[in-house]
């Protein structure tokens, strides 16, 4: 498969290929280096300068040889790590254009396992398996060229039995393309299995299925476990069969070069070479092939990143998106998660521009999802969306999201300072205007009570503050991005009543800006002086209207409303 874009080699790792491959071509020289000395030492009185001489030119080829491979590897590690470091950012830009459903489809264990472990194994390929390859290969060569030259019977044997070579790649090629396909594909499941055994480990814990007792990611490890056996186990058969008839080479061309010797057709130091140069050679294939067989299922790794590479992108313009007012139209929509499940059927309403809107209805009615789909989080299967009057199906999500500022119940931090993590919302914010944003979002007393104040570490997703903290430095974010429009998505769930609060009175503050507001909550008190509610139900707009007239209809709502004073009273 062609390399393309990050994946293409660089000059370094082309020139580390070359002194290998010359490195390897010296290594054969050395040998041949050491013959010419023992036959000039067998052949005359040796002097000291003989002596000084055979001495300097050994430690010229071994110097050339320590400073060409010292070159090879450098130049090696650091185009390997440069194709490295732009393929990890590659892949980091290109999540941002693929559709974001496929994250919560079961796909993140895949791209986790393509950013890390595949990744981590095409640079071993750039870094070691190639330059280890030619320069075995190398000096196979001369190695081989060199005992022709001894004794021609003795390279051709050889020759023949190193091609045997071919049809045992062809067969170990044959056991990774069927096993090692398997084994990534449950690598990146077991990864998915890990990543959630972890997410949740306090829910594990508390139900005490942790460890061993958690039986999805106890069986994924195992079914690993099995897998990565089947392969190896496949494949030391081919290459153990291999290496017998191999190494069954030394002694067979110690066999019949004694014939030659003892009829004086070759000398003693040619026989010598003979009984030991084919141990040198046997080794060295079978080096060879071991580093073909793996060199096979790292390019399965290759591949899987060339995969992602051509994953297919968000359809929509770059452009910058641009509209005279933020009104929000669902025109008939329709989507569903699960092909012939439909979560929203033929969906329509309008969100006014500047105006209130609330969503309510019971749980798995589809209010989240109505939010994911003005978001462009998901693309409808069904009818049309618009913002502004512009149909959205035909704009990236970046550009849609870029007019969107959102408060989920479950705030996402990055493990920063909490001053970071409120400019990722807009990064050229200057401190005083990052402050000015949490004073509004009532986490401004909290975090000046706390030792470094805005510098404070959030830690991992923010697990060093409370749900109540982390809810309010989301609505911080928000007031600081300053989107035209906000989505509100049950933003005050569970939290104690004290939270609770403070975050109303933070949202309060921040719909006082003119914005096109969705909100969804889970407390009707909360949104009875919305400028429109909806109430979905069965995947439909049941009602809509304001909570006065909502009450007067005595429907869903109502109802609803009644069940909710019942409980608070």
């Amino acid at each position: 498969m062609k390399e393309t874009g990050p994946l293409h080699k660089n000059i370094h790792f082309n020139i580390g290929v070359i002194f290998t491959v010359i490195e390897g071509f010296l290594s054969g020289c050395s040998y041949m280096t050491i013959y010419l000395v023992i036959q000039i030492l067998l052949g005359k009185k040796t002097t000291t300068t003989d002596i000084l001489t055979i001495t300097g030119i050994l430690c010229v080829v071994y110097a050339l040889r320590v400073l060409i491979y010292s070159i090879g590897y450098t130049q090696n590690q650091i185009g390997g790590a440069a194709v490295s470091k732009n393929l990890r950012l590659f892949l980091g830009d290109k999540f941002k254009r693929i559709p974001l459903f496929r994250f919560t489809h079961g796909q993140v264990g895949q791209y986790v396992n393509t950013m890390t472990c595949d990744v981590n194994s095409y640079e071993q390929i750039l870094t070691h398996k190639v330059s280890n390859l030619t320069k075995n290969i190398a000096l196979a060569v001369m190695v081989i060229v060199f005992i022709c030259y001894l004794y021609l019977p003795a390279g051709g044997i050889l020759l023949l039995s190193t091609s045997m070579l071919i049809p045992e790649m062809w067969l170990s090629f044959r056991t990774v393309k069927k096993y090692g396909t398997r084994k990534n594909k449950v690598s990146s499941e077991t990864v998915s299995s890990i990543v959630e055994y972890i997410e949740g480990i306090q829910t594990f814990r508390a139900y005490g299925v942790a460890g061993t007792k958690n039986k999805a990611t106890t069986e994924a490890m195992q079914l690993f476990s099995q897998v990565s056996f089947e392969y190896e186990a496949h494949g030391i058969p081919i290459n153990f069969a291999f290496n017998i008839i191999n190494w069954l080479m030394v002694p067979f061309i110690m066999f019949i070069g004694i014939s030659p010797w003892m009829a004086g057709e070759i000398r003693t130091i040619d026989f010598l070479l003979l009984c030991m140069l084919p141990m040198l050679l046997a080794k060295l294939i079978g080096a060879i092939s071991v580093d073909l067989f793996s060199y096979k299922n790292l390019v399965i790794s290759k591949n899987n990143i060339l995969k992602v590479i051509h994953e297919p992108e968000e359809n929509g313009s770059t452009e910058p998106f641009t509209v005279k007012n933020y009104e929000i139209v669902f025109d008939n929509v329709d989507f569903s998660y699960i092909p012939g499940e439909a979560v929203l059927k033929e969906t329509s309403f309008i969100v006014p521009n500047q105006k209130l809107t609330a969503i309510v209805g019971d749980s798995g009615s589809g209010k989240s999802t109505i939010l994911n789909l003005i978001a462009k989080y998901y693309e409808p299967t069904g009818g049309e969306i618009r913002i502004g009057g512009k149909p959205i199906s035909h704009i990236s999500a970046e550009r849609v999201l870029e007019q969107i500022s959102m408060v989920d119940q479950d705030v996402f931090l990055f493990d920063d300072t909490i001053r970071e993590n409120i400019r990722h919302a807009r990064p050229n914010a200057t401190d005083e205007e990052i402050e000015a944003a949490c004073r509004e979002a009532n986490c401004d007393g909290f975090i000046r009570k706390m030792e470094k104040g805005y510098d404070t570490p959030t830690g991992e997703n923010g697990n060093l503050l409370s749900g109540g903290e982390r809810q309010r430095i989301s609505i911080a974010r928000a007031i600081l991005k300053n989107s035209p429009i906000l989505l509100l998505d049950e933003a005050t769930a569970s939290l104690d009543i004290e939270n609770e609060l403070a975050v109303k009175q933070a949202i309060a503050n921040l719909l006082k800006e003119k914005k096109t507001v969705v909100m969804i909550a889970h407390t009707l008190s909360i949104v009875k002086n919305a400028d429109q509610i909806l109430v979905v139900s069965g995947g439909k707009i049941a009602e809509a209207g304001t909570h006065d007239e909502l009450l007067a209809k005595g429907g869903k709502y109502a109802a609803m409303w009644n069940a909710e004073q019942k409980l608070s009273a």
